[in-house]
């Protein structure tokens, strides 16, 4: 495997049990100061002690785990509400605004299914055949 970018130049080819020992200055961009930074900090002086670190182990599992987090349910109403929102307004030409903090719908309008009523080309089928049949009754 090569990890050369991430590993100084002194240190490039080394296998992983010398890289796990080496000092933690062997890491690109940590350096003399940076080791004795993290020295001093929290008594870390290879770059196996940085791994082992809990403070590393912590912030590892939480960024991989926030990464996994379902939406709490006050977001997903919040997205919910927003979606039906846009799809009332569909093919309005002004759209609402994203920040326009929508909260709550007073009277819904009919939903029409999009995929079936593009741009509700039945309705319109619809009334000019309704139309059609008052007029026919008129007569």
């Amino acid at each position: 495997m090569n990890i050369d970018t991430v590993v100084g130049k002194d240190y490039l080819g080394k296998c992983f049990r010398e890289l796990a020992d080496a000092p933690v200055s062997a890491l690109r961009g940590v350096g003399d100061e940076g080791a004795q930074a993290l020295q001093q900090a929290f008594g870390v002086t290879t770059v196996r002690e940085l791994a082992n670190l809990n403070f590393i182990k912590w912030a590892s599992a939480i960024a991989t785990l926030a990464a996994e987090e379902q939406m709490l349910p006050q977001e997903k109403a919040k997205e919910e509400l927003l979606d039906d929102a846009v799809e009332m307004t569909f093919p309005a030409s002004d759209p609402i605004s994203v920040d326009a903090g929508i909260t709550r719908i007073e009277v819904a309008p009919e939903k029409v299914n999009a995929q079936t009523d593009h741009q509700h080309a039945n309705k319109v089928e619809e009334s000019t055949e309704t139309g059609k049949e008052k007029e026919a009754a008129a007569h």
